[in-house]
Protein backbone atom coordinates (compact mmCIF):
# COMPACT_ATOMS: atom_id res chain seq x y z
CA UNK A 1 0.00 0.00 0.00
CA UNK A 2 1.42 3.35 -1.08
CA UNK A 3 1.84 6.04 1.49
CA UNK A 4 -0.76 8.41 0.16
CA UNK A 5 -3.27 5.25 0.35
CA UNK A 6 -2.05 4.27 3.82
CA UNK A 7 -2.84 8.11 4.77
CA UNK A 8 -6.07 8.30 3.72
CA UNK A 9 -6.93 4.94 5.70
CA UNK A 10 -5.95 6.30 8.86
CA UNK A 11 -7.97 9.43 8.23
CA UNK A 12 -10.75 7.41 7.82
CA UNK A 13 -10.60 5.47 10.69
CA UNK A 14 -10.11 8.42 12.72
CA UNK A 15 -13.19 9.56 11.47
CA UNK A 16 -15.55 6.88 12.25
CA UNK A 17 -14.07 6.13 15.71
CA UNK A 18 -14.35 9.92 16.66
CA UNK A 19 -18.32 9.62 15.46
CA UNK A 20 -18.73 6.37 17.42
CA UNK A 21 -17.65 8.24 20.38
CA UNK A 22 -19.84 11.02 20.17
CA UNK A 23 -22.95 8.95 19.34
CA UNK A 24 -21.97 6.94 22.67
CA UNK A 25 -21.36 9.61 24.88
CA UNK A 26 -24.42 11.55 24.05
CA UNK A 27 -27.00 8.53 25.54
CA UNK A 28 -28.64 9.18 28.47
CA UNK A 29 -27.64 6.71 31.49
CA UNK A 30 -29.52 4.05 32.22
CA UNK A 31 -28.36 3.78 35.75
CA UNK A 32 -30.25 4.75 38.87
CA UNK A 33 -28.92 7.29 41.52
CA UNK A 34 -29.01 5.03 44.70
CA UNK A 35 -27.16 7.69 46.58
CA UNK A 36 -29.41 9.44 49.01
CA UNK A 37 -28.49 9.64 52.40
CA UNK A 38 -32.45 10.40 53.76
CA UNK A 39 -34.39 8.43 55.66
CA UNK A 40 -37.37 7.00 54.22
CA UNK A 41 -40.68 6.49 55.22
CA UNK A 42 -43.35 3.56 54.52
CA UNK A 43 -44.12 5.43 51.71
CA UNK A 44 -40.63 6.33 50.37
CA UNK A 45 -40.69 10.11 50.94
CA UNK A 46 -38.07 11.54 53.07
CA UNK A 47 -38.88 12.16 56.83
CA UNK A 48 -39.28 16.10 57.44
CA UNK A 49 -38.14 17.90 60.06
CA UNK A 50 -41.49 19.34 61.83
CA UNK A 51 -43.76 16.50 60.65
CA UNK A 52 -45.08 13.72 62.78
CA UNK A 53 -44.50 10.15 62.75
CA UNK A 54 -45.03 6.76 64.34
CA UNK A 55 -41.94 4.35 64.96
CA UNK A 56 -43.45 0.90 63.83
CA UNK A 57 -41.40 -2.50 65.04
CA UNK A 58 -40.85 -4.92 62.19
CA UNK A 59 -41.65 -8.73 62.75
CA UNK A 60 -39.57 -11.53 61.84
CA UNK A 61 -41.80 -11.43 58.12
CA UNK A 62 -40.87 -8.27 57.72
CA UNK A 63 -44.16 -6.72 58.48
CA UNK A 64 -44.67 -3.48 59.98
CA UNK A 65 -47.07 -2.94 63.63
CA UNK A 66 -50.10 -3.97 61.33
CA UNK A 67 -48.60 -7.82 61.20
CA UNK A 68 -48.39 -8.30 65.08
CA UNK A 69 -46.39 -6.07 66.58
CA UNK A 70 -47.23 -3.15 68.08
CA UNK A 71 -45.40 0.41 68.34
CA UNK A 72 -43.81 2.58 70.71
CA UNK A 73 -45.02 4.64 73.53
CA UNK A 74 -44.21 5.11 77.09
CA UNK A 75 -45.19 3.51 80.38
CA UNK A 76 -43.95 3.42 83.96
CA UNK A 77 -41.93 0.71 85.08
CA UNK A 78 -40.66 0.16 88.55
CA UNK A 79 -42.36 3.72 90.05
CA UNK A 80 -44.75 6.55 88.98
CA UNK A 81 -41.90 8.58 87.41
CA UNK A 82 -39.81 8.36 85.15
CA UNK A 83 -41.76 6.96 82.08
CA UNK A 84 -39.72 4.28 80.12
CA UNK A 85 -40.12 4.01 76.06
CA UNK A 86 -42.25 0.56 75.65
CA UNK A 87 -42.97 -1.54 72.57
CA UNK A 88 -47.05 -2.37 73.07
CA UNK A 89 -48.09 -6.08 72.92
CA UNK A 90 -51.38 -4.82 71.11
CA UNK A 91 -50.78 -5.34 67.15
CA UNK A 92 -53.74 -2.78 66.20
CA UNK A 93 -51.71 -0.07 68.33
CA UNK A 94 -49.42 2.35 65.82
CA UNK A 95 -48.07 3.96 69.12
CA UNK A 96 -47.30 7.69 70.02
CA UNK A 97 -46.46 10.62 67.35
CA UNK A 98 -42.83 11.42 67.13
CA UNK A 99 -41.02 14.23 66.10
CA UNK A 100 -37.20 14.12 64.86
CA UNK A 101 -34.95 16.95 65.82
CA UNK A 102 -31.41 16.75 64.06
CA UNK A 103 -28.59 18.63 65.95
CA UNK A 104 -28.33 20.85 62.89
CA UNK A 105 -31.75 22.92 62.89
CA UNK A 106 -31.11 24.31 59.18
CA UNK A 107 -31.88 20.68 57.79
CA UNK A 108 -34.96 20.04 56.22
CA UNK A 109 -34.78 16.58 55.92
CA UNK A 110 -33.86 13.89 57.99
CA UNK A 111 -30.65 12.27 56.81
CA UNK A 112 -29.03 8.85 58.27
CA UNK A 113 -26.16 9.23 60.85
CA UNK A 114 -27.14 12.20 62.02
CA UNK A 115 -27.71 13.45 65.93
CA UNK A 116 -31.07 13.78 66.93
CA UNK A 117 -33.45 14.12 69.30
CA UNK A 118 -36.61 11.90 69.34
CA UNK A 119 -39.64 13.35 71.04
CA UNK A 120 -42.82 11.93 72.00
CA UNK A 121 -45.94 14.38 71.14
CA UNK A 122 -47.62 13.20 74.14
CA UNK A 123 -48.50 14.48 78.04
CA UNK A 124 -47.46 12.52 81.14
CA UNK A 125 -48.23 12.77 84.54
CA UNK A 126 -44.34 13.30 85.04
CA UNK A 127 -43.28 16.78 85.43
CA UNK A 128 -40.38 16.25 82.50
CA UNK A 129 -39.84 16.48 78.81
CA UNK A 130 -41.25 13.47 76.57
CA UNK A 131 -37.55 13.21 74.75
CA UNK A 132 -36.08 10.13 74.72
CA UNK A 133 -32.29 9.73 76.63
CA UNK A 134 -30.18 6.85 77.42
CA UNK A 135 -30.82 5.98 81.41
CA UNK A 136 -27.75 4.94 83.68
CA UNK A 137 -27.19 1.02 84.34
CA UNK A 138 -30.26 -0.31 86.24
CA UNK A 139 -29.42 -1.61 89.79
CA UNK A 140 -31.20 -4.39 89.43
CA UNK A 141 -30.66 -5.38 86.02
CA UNK A 142 -27.48 -3.26 84.77
CA UNK A 143 -29.70 -3.03 81.56
CA UNK A 144 -30.00 0.38 80.35
CA UNK A 145 -33.27 1.60 79.33
CA UNK A 146 -34.13 4.48 76.90
CA UNK A 147 -37.00 7.01 79.02
CA UNK A 148 -38.69 9.92 78.81
CA UNK A 149 -36.82 13.63 80.42
CA UNK A 150 -34.26 14.06 77.68
CA UNK A 151 -33.45 17.51 76.69
CA UNK A 152 -33.46 18.77 73.16
CA UNK A 153 -30.75 20.97 71.62
CA UNK A 154 -27.67 22.22 73.63
CA UNK A 155 -25.22 19.58 72.11
CA UNK A 156 -22.80 18.76 74.27
CA UNK A 157 -21.45 16.67 77.33
CA UNK A 158 -24.53 17.94 79.42
CA UNK A 159 -26.56 16.28 76.63
CA UNK A 160 -24.78 13.35 75.56
CA UNK A 161 -28.05 10.99 76.74
CA UNK A 162 -30.19 12.41 74.73
CA UNK A 163 -28.74 12.05 71.42
CA UNK A 164 -29.82 9.02 69.02
CA UNK A 165 -29.18 8.05 65.06
CA UNK A 166 -31.28 6.69 62.70
CA UNK A 167 -29.03 4.05 60.56
CA UNK A 168 -30.17 1.47 57.97
CA UNK A 169 -30.86 -1.83 58.26
CA UNK A 170 -30.89 -4.44 55.29
CA UNK A 171 -32.29 -3.56 52.03
CA UNK A 172 -35.82 -2.84 52.49
CA UNK A 173 -36.17 0.49 53.58
CA UNK A 174 -36.04 -0.78 57.26
CA UNK A 175 -33.54 0.90 59.91
CA UNK A 176 -32.72 0.92 63.16
CA UNK A 177 -32.27 3.56 66.21
CA UNK A 178 -28.66 3.28 67.50
CA UNK A 179 -27.18 5.43 70.75
CA UNK A 180 -23.40 6.77 69.75
CA UNK A 181 -23.14 10.47 69.33
CA UNK A 182 -20.89 12.35 67.98
CA UNK A 183 -21.90 16.05 69.95
CA UNK A 184 -18.87 16.64 72.25
CA UNK A 185 -15.60 16.35 71.84
CA UNK A 186 -13.45 12.83 71.89
CA UNK A 187 -12.85 13.51 75.67
CA UNK A 188 -16.80 12.50 75.93
CA UNK A 189 -16.48 8.59 76.87
CA UNK A 190 -20.15 6.86 75.68
CA UNK A 191 -20.82 3.33 75.19
CA UNK A 192 -22.41 2.90 71.83
CA UNK A 193 -24.97 0.36 71.25
CA UNK A 194 -28.52 -0.16 69.46
CA UNK A 195 -31.50 0.76 70.47
CA UNK A 196 -33.38 -3.12 71.07
CA UNK A 197 -35.83 -4.70 73.10
CA UNK A 198 -35.63 -6.42 76.82
CA UNK A 199 -38.55 -8.93 77.47
CA UNK A 200 -39.64 -8.73 80.88
CA UNK A 201 -42.57 -10.31 82.70
CA UNK A 202 -44.97 -9.84 79.41
CA UNK A 203 -43.28 -6.08 78.59
CA UNK A 204 -40.97 -4.83 75.75
CA UNK A 205 -38.86 -1.95 76.73
CA UNK A 206 -36.55 -0.82 75.10
CA UNK A 207 -32.26 -0.21 75.66
CA UNK A 208 -29.14 -0.19 74.94
CA UNK A 209 -29.02 -4.37 73.30
CA UNK A 210 -26.95 -6.08 70.87
CA UNK A 211 -30.15 -6.78 68.96
CA UNK A 212 -31.60 -3.94 67.68
CA UNK A 213 -34.81 -2.68 67.03
CA UNK A 214 -35.76 -2.94 63.29
CA UNK A 215 -38.22 -0.34 62.19
CA UNK A 216 -39.98 1.88 59.03
CA UNK A 217 -42.10 5.49 59.92
CA UNK A 218 -45.16 6.39 59.05
CA UNK A 219 -46.24 9.72 58.42
CA UNK A 220 -49.24 10.91 60.83
CA UNK A 221 -51.47 12.47 58.90
CA UNK A 222 -53.40 14.25 61.80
Amino acid sequence: MSTTNYLKLLLILQTLFSLSYLTTSQQPSTTPITTTTSVLDIDGHELQIGLKYTILPINQNGNSSSGGVGGLALEAKNRPCPFYVIQKNVESSNGLPTRFMPIDNNQQVINLSTDLNIVFLASTICVQSTAWKVGGADERTGRRYVMSGGMTGRPGIDTISNWFKIERYGNNESYKIVFCPRVCSSNCKVVCGNVGVFNENGKKWLGLNDEPLVVRFKKVLN
